[in-house]
């Protein structure tokens, strides 16, 4: 297994493996679109021997009032169903931190199970006066703050970027 940043070669891989773990189109026309509009910060895989992707982690800018803070956020996280239940999103997730964390930048926001997120280190974004626009996803809504102070001092709703408005 091998974890490393996405290449041009890996678009189709990873758009099958969003397919195949998502109901419906919608995470991998996301994906599409990011890299289309130049806004995947980052994507790392997970690939086996043959350089089939297994797992999947994009994560794509977010701003406050239209200011850049170095914020980003998870999504999608995919693992292959074979491989689910071996660590493999956490990896992704850990590796990922670190590179955002060497790039400067200063958060990580999910929507997701507080649950699963919360054990890699995110708290609600609420707790920061934070949210986003979906309603009642002030349980889901989370940060991890890679820098000190990153969310300290701010509030309102954090911005994402046009693609998530046409899913």
């Amino acid at each position: 297994m091998l974890i490393r940043t996405e290449i041009g070669v890996d678009a189709a891989s990873i758009d099958s493996l969003l397919r195949s773990c998502f109901a419906g189109s919608d995470e991998a026309q996301l994906v599409h679109q990011l890299r289309e509009d130049g806004l995947l910060t980052l994507g790392m895989v997970a690939t086996d021997e043959e350089g089939q992707v297994l797992g999947y982690a994009a994560f794509s800018p977010l701003t406050l009032r239209g200011e850049d803070r170095g914020w980003v956020v998870l999504s999608p996280l995919a693992v292959d169903e074979r491989m689910r239940g071996e660590g493999l999103g956490k990896k992704l997730i850990y590796e990922a931190m670190d590179v955002l964390n060497e790039f400067g930048y200063s958060a990580i926001f999910v929507l997701g199970d507080a649950t699963r997120y919360g054990r890699y280190g995110f708290v609600p974004a609420a707790d920061y006066q934070l949210r986003c626009r979906w309603p009642e996803s002030e349980a889901t809504f989370q940060v991890y703050p890679l820098a000190a102070q990153a969310v300290e001092g701010v509030q309102g709703e954090v911005e994402f970027s046009a693609p998530f408005n046409r899913v």
